[in-house]
């Protein structure tokens, strides 16, 4: 898949891939490599591993990073109930070796990504959210694709997954993670792109009204803000002034104030954006 397609293909699933990005992607597939997005929260990370699926035709598996994941959560662990009934039903003369087998292993996602039959794409989403110590879990799987369980044995997968991490700047990852995965910087979107994205995923919005909220997004992340906004958010409130049947935002000063409530997400920052603040930003839309 040429970077021309990746490009075209993921517009047909309504996400916009500059260059950079669709160039990374088609080198992660090409050369068998994981691709480490990383960049602010909200410029849509998570988004393209889904994509990607899509346009693969693919299972997405997605494992949630968070400070305290082990291998249990995150590789596999052994069903204990079953094996304690297998002991029971053997009447204590079960071996080790019928009890720690395949069919008592619950796989966790990324144990389940390499045992899959068709590749699958394969998301580790905010890995600067889980501990220091659970990237050593993952190198011999970003490495090599492949996980040792030492009751079983070294399992190599069957096909070898796309593997997307993203990272929001939490923490430092370490240089062992880094040299094992082609990378790529995600930042907020240019006005070009982000009215792209939002005629992508609401072709049926008005002209006016699609450049008015691009623009006032773009202005507000300018601003102040605890929490910029997002692509996410962007749409959340394209999609409610749409609903509200508001065409131009400049003659409906109540609904573009009622429905800020979509694109900010502090009581600070929404005490930021007074009336007076959104009228003038609506004015400098062209």
């Amino acid at each position: 898949m040429s970077v021309t397609d990746i490009q075209k293909g993921l517009a047909r699933e309504g996400y916009v891939a500059d260059d950079r990005l669709a160039m990374a992607l088609h080198l992660a597939q090409v050369l068998g490599r994981p691709l480490l997005l990383e960049g602010p929260a909200g410029v849509g990370k998570t988004e393209v591993a889904k994509a990607l699926a899509a346009l693969r035709d693919t299972r997405l598996i997605r494992l949630q990073c968070y400070e305290g994941l082990d291998a249990s959560h995150a590789i596999y662990e052994w069903n204990y109930q079953r094996q304690l009934l297998a002991i029971r039903a053997a009447e204590g003369s079960a071996t080790e070796e019928a009890l720690f087998d395949d069919k008592y292993l619950l796989k966790r996602p990324l144990l389940e990504a390499i045992s899959e039959d068709t590749p699958p794409v394969l998301l580790i989403d905010e890995i600067d959210r889980a501990d220091e110590e659970f990237e050593a879990y993952l190198l011999e799987i970003l490495s090599d694709f492949q996980i040792t369980i030492p009751e079983l044995g070294t399992i190599k997968a069957r096909s070898r997954p796309v593997v997307i991490l993203t990272a929001n700047g939490t923490r430092d990852l370490s240089d062992a993670l880094r040299r094992r995965c082609l990378y790529s910087f995600l930042d907020y979107p240019d006005k070009d792109t982000e009215l792209a994205i939002l005629k992508a995923r609401m072709p049926a919005i008005e002209g006016l009204l699609a450049r008015q909220i691009v623009g006032v997004v773009q202005a507000l992340r300018k601003e102040d803000l605890e929490k910029t906004p997002g692509i996410a958010e962007m749409l959340d409130w394209a999609a409610a002034l749409s609903g509200l049947g508001v065409n131009d935002m400049a003659k409906a000063r109540d609904e573009v104030q009622a429905t800020l409530v979509c694109l900010l997400k502090t009581a600070a920052d929404y005490d930021a954006a007074p009336p007076e603040l959104m009228d003038r930003l609506i004015g400098k839309v062209a």
